[in-house]
């Protein structure tokens, strides 16, 4: 990514960036202005659409505006203090609301253009296909909550088809967005805050500060969902006592960083992300986590070598799934929005598969460990998924 400083820092951002659109993105000029001719023809692209949720309900969405007044800003002080977008995604009446779109023109704007793939234009990505629906009426019931944590650059729009999937399987879902941290960010007032200097630099402690600072954005969201006046309002629907997390890239390290500070965080998971931040002398207390990876980050294949250690730190139920065929993200919906631009993973799995995996594991495990729900796919190999290995069964 050309962005990216040449500097031992920089190397260790390379990390935790998600891959450029497939194909659309190089260092070398001369690949992207071919990458950019060929997609000159009108009917390069399509509308990305993504797979329908598997779950029984149909799905609403709203968004929060969340402001921390005791917190400043960790990356840009001057701003003030630390605001937060989030898209909650919950159980709803089918027929009521109407469509939710994607992400705004402007954070597609700024999306394609971290990726290097400007040609696209921004409002087929912002009308992708998705299927919750705004000021949808709420299903009665209370129903664990699961926050969602995307990858560094990645807008919270990119976790929406596994938030969608959730949500249809009975979750009420937190999909945040942190600040400075993801390509372009639009709040209310129409202001789009793009990526801060955290995007092309870490931090000087490293990327492990990233993570840190994600998990005090995180509880302060758990704060204001199920604080004693909580900032949305079908916060009745959540049950405090069942809540996970998930993340991708670096916000699966956050997830376990989240964990070890708040223990209302009762299962995790990990999609893909190095584990910068220390591990905790004490683990996780027991709760139980999720690793759901690629087959190219196994030390034989000179990949990430954070994860046996991670692995021999947790101390409660734990499974290590790896997907072969899978890149960086392929565990998001970057898969199907590179489909969409006509730059499929030409190596890896299709990007519906990609999703179809995704939702399926991450779903057994919350349904596991949030539900009591039997989850054989979690049990070990299974022939209706051969791309999916378990790790130290």
């Amino acid at each position: 990514m050309t962005r990216i400083r040449r500097t031992a820092a920089a190397a260790a951002l390379a990390l935790i960036l998600p891959l450029p659109i497939a194909g659309m993105a190089s260092a070398a000029p001369s690949a992207t202005a071919s990458v950019a001719a060929a997609h000159t023809a009108p009917n390069a692209f399509t509308t990305p659409e993504l797979p329908r949720p598997t779950g029984s309900h149909a799905v609403g969405r709203d968004i929060l505006h969340l402001v921390d007044q005791d917190r400043p800003d960790p990356w840009v002080p001057s701003a003030g203090p630390r605001q937060l977008m989030v898209s909650m995604y919950y159980p709803a009446h089918p027929g009521t609301g109407g469509p939710a779109p994607y992400m705004t023109t402007e954070e597609a704007r700024l999306f394609l253009k971290e990726k290097g793939a400007s040609s696209f234009p921004p409002e087929l990505l912002t009308n992708t296909r998705t299927w919750a629906h705004t000021d949808a009426r709420p299903e009665h019931g209370k129903y664990p909550l699961v926050v969602l944590s995307p990858g560094l650059t990645m807008p919270r729009a990119t976790l929406t088809g596994l938030s969608e999937d959730l949500a249809s399987r009975g979750y009420v879902v937190a999909l945040v967005d942190h600040t400075y941290e993801a390509a372009g960010i639009t709040f209310p007032d129409g202001q789009t805050v793009p990526c801060g200097q955290v995007c092309d630099t870490p931090p000087a402690g490293g990327p492990g500060e990233v993570s840190q600072s994600r998990a005090k954005d995180i509880s302060f969201v758990l704060d204001e969902l199920t604080g004693r006046h909580p900032a949305w309002r079908y916060a009745h629907m959540i049950d405090a006592k069942r809540i996970g997390m998930a993340g991708h890239s670096i916000g699966g390290d956050a997830t376990s960083v989240a964990m070890a500070d708040d223990n209302r965080i009762r299962a995790g998971v990990n999609m893909d992300g190095s584990f910068w931040a220390p591990d905790p002398a004490t683990g996780l207390h027991g709760r139980p986590f999720l690793l759901l990876d690629k087959l190219a980050d196994h030390p034989a294949g000179g990949g990430d070598t954070s994860w046996d250690k991670a692995w021999a730190n947790l101390d409660g139920w734990k499974r290590w799934v790896t997907v072969a065929g899978a890149d960086h993200s392929s565990f998001t919906d970057f898969d199907v929005l590179a489909a969409a631009a006509g730059k499929p993973n030409p190596d890896g799995l299709p990007a519906p598969r990609s999703e179809e995996i995704t939702r399926s594991y991450v779903g057994a495990f919350f349904d596991l460990q949030l539900k009591g729900i039997p989850q054989p796919l979690l049990d070990g190999p299974s022939p209706a998924n051969p791309e999916v290995t378990f790790q130290h069964l």
